[in-house]
């Protein structure tokens, strides 16, 4: 009997299909890939597949995608963490297959983008139909000192240009627009700018909005809700992990991209603040939409104030303190009568803007303060903290975070779901064991795991120097010894460096001192919104890029533009970081190692990205450079290097700068 095609074999035959009319050559890699993604999506079991850079791995999942949502009408949403895949996947890659999958489909598959309903312009805010914008609740206030939450991917300054002017260039523009996407606006604004002209889920007024027709959300979750293909990102899980489970269309398939970010930002967005600076916003909004009784809040507000004042920055272990407890109940329960208050009488109410912003003002406060002063708080963090804006340190507030993610997605994302996730970096100390435990994926029923490894030879492509001669890393952001050998290996590389930091005063610092020593043009992350800088550092010969977190993953850099990549010191949590300190107190008290659970296996995640940034193509050659001597000397050094890509390693300086000195020699014939 001839052999029945399993839907594996099929996929792998649309995919070579797909590579061909692309340009593209076979992978086995990719293959391997594509065809375990198949197979889950057909079994229904889950998938956790590390492929490394080079791979192809967008194709090996987008293509079995189309295939299986053409072919059983299921819905599969595709989640991504940074907004540059997420673009990429839906107006280069997905049309991209289509088109070369044409004829060779059940069906042509219908794509969909959704965001965040605050990622869209209102255009009934820009045309004034809303109050007057004041300081946001809580997205325009600086970030808490805390490593959990991820880094946002819009600029918090836009240059000069005014508040005022980047409010009317947003209604100017919300005017041409098609999408009203914040991301098709060029250039950027400030997070601030951008509240003012955009409303979140709870604040918009639906159906009695006089533009609801023309409503760029509303219109992009009805086309995503009738679509095969739906593009989201991390954030939206987070959201629906938490409880809002109608964000997201109803889907069998879920595939998570560049999933080790995953719980990070999840936890993200699970994590709350309570501050009397809200409290007395949404006290005002409430007086603004009708609310009489606001005295109480007025009241609890200043109480919590008072008690925050007397507090010092730290962790609550069990709970709130008595005063601080007392506060926020007083807050909660104030909070739950103006709730009740402003429910609306009427059904003309509905379409009150003032009362819609105070309803959805009143309510965070409500279920934060809940949240907070619960009788079992033992699955948040607690702490309290003043968040840092630059050199600017706030008024005290309070956060919380959940200790841990895991049970949220595994019982809010994958129960009777397909979970398919993927990254370049999950297998960290040579199993899948960390990675599954942490996505709420260990014993799953059917999990499977693989490894498809990376086309490229990085031993001969490329060497992990790692400075064992110099001083251990201390509290100084950078030392004088950091600094000579940084000069000595750009000067070797002729510039072309990336230079990621583990903290932005170590950047700034370093190329203070670098712009004085060589003669290569520096760039530092924060000069200029951070796609601007990479497109300069990747088109001017000889240039350098020193930056932070967002650099050291993500930037692709192909080519000889970047040879060296410095890593100032191995990437451990800070101290201070709340919700990581009590994850390790967790693993510590049940016997484990809360320090190679949770602080290593972060520095590894991050090692891994940030030395993933030199090798982008089989023709790359280039040095990733370790200023921290303790990868090579201490014991969890070998840990860490097991996640790394497999370079050659060295600790002798001088065979670095040899090797970065042969190739920026001119190429004779």
């Amino acid at each position: 009997m001839p052999h029945e095609p399993t839907p594996s074999d099929t996929t792998v035959s649309l995919l070579q299909h797909a590579v061909e009319a692309l340009g593209g050559k076979p992978r086995s890699g990719q293959q391997d890939m594509a065809a375990s993604v198949a197979q889950a999506m057909d079994n229904g079991n889950p998938l956790i597949v590390q492929a490394g850079t080079g791979t192809g791995k967008s194709l090996a999942y987008l293509v079995p995608a189309v295939h299986h949502a053409t072919l059983t009408n299921e819905r599969v949403i595709v989640a991504t963490a940074t907004l540059a895949l997420q673009r990429q996947i839906i107006t280069r890659d997905l049309p991209l297959i289509t088109k070369a999958l044409a004829g060779e489909l059940p069906r042509p598959p219908h794509m969909a983008l959704l965001k965040g309903w605050g990622n869209y312009v209102c255009l009934h805010k820009a045309q004034g139909g809303y109050p007057p914008e004041e300081n946001t609740l809580f997205g325009s206030q600086p970030s808490p000192p805390t490593g959990a939450a991820a880094s946002s991917d819009h600029p918090d300054t836009a240059g000069p240009e005014s508040l005022a002017d980047q409010m009317r260039r947003i209604v100017a523009w919300a005017y041409d627009t098609e999408t009203g996407d914040r991301d098709d606006l060029t250039p950027g604004v400030s997070d601030r700018a951008w509240r003012s002209m955009s409303v979140d889920r709870l604040e918009c007024i639906g159906s009695s909005c006089p533009l609801i027709d023309e409503c760029f959300p509303d219109n992009a979750r009805k086309t995503a809700f009738e679509a095969d293909i739906v593009v989201t990102n991390h954030t939206m899980l987070g959201i629906a992990a938490s409880g809002s489970s109608g964000v997201l269309p109803e889907h069998e398939v879920l595939v998570v991209d560049e999933a080790h970010e995953l719980t990070d930002r999840v936890t993200s967005a699970a994590t709350v603040e309570l501050s009397p600076v809200g409290i007395d916003r949404a006290a005002r909004l409430a007086r603004r939409g009708g609310g009489r009784m606001t005295s109480q809040l007025d009241y609890a507000g200043e109480q919590l104030a008072l008690a925050l004042s007397d507090t010092t920055e730290r962790t609550f272990t069990n709970g709130l303190p008595e005063d601080l407890h007392d506060a926020v109940s007083a807050v909660r329960d104030a909070a739950r009568q103006l709730v009740t208050e402003l429910k609306p009488d009427r059904k003309d109410d509905q379409g009150d803007t003032g009362l819609k912003q105070a309803q959805a003002a009143m309510l965070a406060v409500f279920e934060i303060a809940e949240r907070m002063a619960a009788e079992d708080t033992t699955a948040d963090v607690l702490w309290c903290a003043r968040p840092r804006n630059g050199e600017e340190v706030g008024a005290p507030r309070l956060y919380a975070a959940p200790l841990s993610v895991s049970g949220l997605l595994a019982t809010a994302l994958w129960q009777e779901k397909t979970p398919i996730l993927t990254s370049a970096t999950l297998a960290i100390g040579g199993n899948f064991d960390s990675a599954a435990k942490s996505v709420g994926l260990a014993g799953a029923t059917g999990l499977d795991t693989l490894d498809v490894g990376s086309p490229f030879d990085y031993p001969r492509q490329g060497i992990l120097y790692i400075a064992k001669d110099l001083p251990v890393p201390g509290q100084s952001p950078t030392t004088e010894s950091q600094l000579d050998r940084i000069e000595q290996l750009i000067s070797a590389a002729r510039g072309r460096t990336l230079a990621l930091f583990s903290s932005r005063k170590a950047a700034e610092l370093a190329a203070i001192a670098l712009r004085k020593r060589v003669d290569f043009p520096i760039l530092l992350q924060g000069d200029d919104q951070l796609p601007t800088l990479v497109r300069q550092f990747s088109e001017a010969p000889e240039t350098c890029l020193f930056g932070t977190l967002s650099l050291w993953q993500g930037v692709d850099v192909p080519g000889d533009a970047c040879q060296l990549v410095i890593i100032d010191r191995i990437p451990f949590p800070r101290p201070d970081d709340p919700v990581r300190s009590a994850r390790t107190k967790v693993v510590t008290d049940n016997g484990g190692s809360g320090f190679m659970t949770v602080a290593a296996h972060h520095a590894a995640l991050l090692l891994a990205q940030g030395a993933g940034r030199l090798i982008r193509s089989v023709n790359d050659r280039g040095v990733v450079a370790v200023l921290d001597p303790r990868l090579a000397t201490a014991r969890y050094g070998s840990y860490l290097t097991s996640a790394l890509p497999p370079l050659w390693p060295t600790t002798n300086t001088n065979t670095a700068v040899a090797a970065l000195t042969r190739l920026t020699e001119p190429k004779t014939t």
